[in-house]
């Protein structure tokens, strides 16, 4: 294998493997010759797609990431004597509403789901990454956390905080061989849409008529048509992790975006703050101790 990991195969942990990415990602690994362990909150659910993982020689672990405990499946994993080489954390759901009107327990689960969850993972697996000085957490993400539509306030929170916290992790880890992917999906042909949300609440009177309501009835009424691939884009993020193909070479970046749409939406982040730059730098410069 020419790439920059000096092992092979690599062993991967993969949340959400039941479908979409997660599920995609299982598949390439697998026929690349990498150990797979694919997990799900309720494998009995999905037992034909077990039995076919299982069949092209992959694990399926159950593994709920909104359990205080999940890390500790790592630690069993690794004392079993399997050395994780690549976390891919994927699962997630995403709710929707004013962000003034969602119920505490509604953000605390999107929160648990999303962000403290994939961190008790990460949290469990760094040390034995650090061991070995090598390893790679992939964290797959949204542009709801860099630049969420309305309706998308709590999701697009919890998003931001993983994503924040990772910028810094990657800093903190890079000395022990230790990789980061931040991967920022825009809309692909997933069945994601099932696990979309909408608040408990009913907005406010005042949002009638706003684009915040028109967002969440496109939402309940499942008018939101992506054109991503995610099969494409499944490949690319293997080839930007394994460093072949696409990813030959970009093994030292740290986030992807994928999806038209998500590149429209990083050149509006781009413009946005180069307006930014453009109005306040001045006055930004000027804010200092005179010596």
């Amino acid at each position: 294998m020419s790439s920059p990991w000096l092992v092979f195969p690599l062993t991967w942990l993969i949340t959400g493997a039941a479908s979409g990415f997660g599920l995609e990602l299982t598949r390439l690994a697998l026929s690349n010759g990498h150990k797979v362990i694919a997990t799900s909150r309720n494998p009995a659910r999905n037992s034909e797609l077990v039995s076919e993982i299982k069949a092209l020689g992959g694990d399926w672990r159950a593994l709920d990431v909104d359990d205080p405990d999940c890390g500790s499946l790592i630690r069993q994993i690794e004392d079993e004597g399997t050395a994780i080489d690549i976390l891919v954390n994927n699962a997630g759901w995403s709710i929707h509403g004013p962000a003034e009107s969602f119920a505490e327990d509604e953000i605390r689960r999107q929160m648990e789901t999303v962000f403290f969850g994939p961190y008790r993972l990460i949290r469990a697996a760094l040390p034995y990454m650090r061991q070995r000085r090598r390893g790679m957490i992939v964290n797959m993400s949204t542009g709801a956390g860099v630049m969420g539509r309305e309706s998308m306030g709590i999701y697009g929170a919890s998003k931001a905080a993983m994503d924040g916290l990772v910028k810094i992790l990657a800093r903190e880890v890079s000395p022990f061989n230790i990789r980061t992917l931040t991967v920022h999906l825009g809309g692909f042909d997933t069945n994601f849409s099932n696990a979309v949300q909408t608040s408990k609440q009913p907005p406010p009177a005042d949002y009638s008529g706003s684009v915040t309501e028109q967002v969440l009835d496109s939402i309940r009424g499942g008018n939101f048509k992506p054109d991503g691939d995610h099969r494409k884009a499944a490949k690319a993020i293997y080839e930007v992790v394994v460093g072949e193909g696409l990813g030959k070479n970009k093994e030292g970046e740290r986030v992807m975006h994928l999806g038209r749409d998500m590149s429209d939406r990083m050149r509006q982040v781009l413009l946005a703050l180069n307006d930014q730059m453009a109005t306040f730098d001045g006055i930004a410069r000027d804010v200092y101790l005179e010596k």
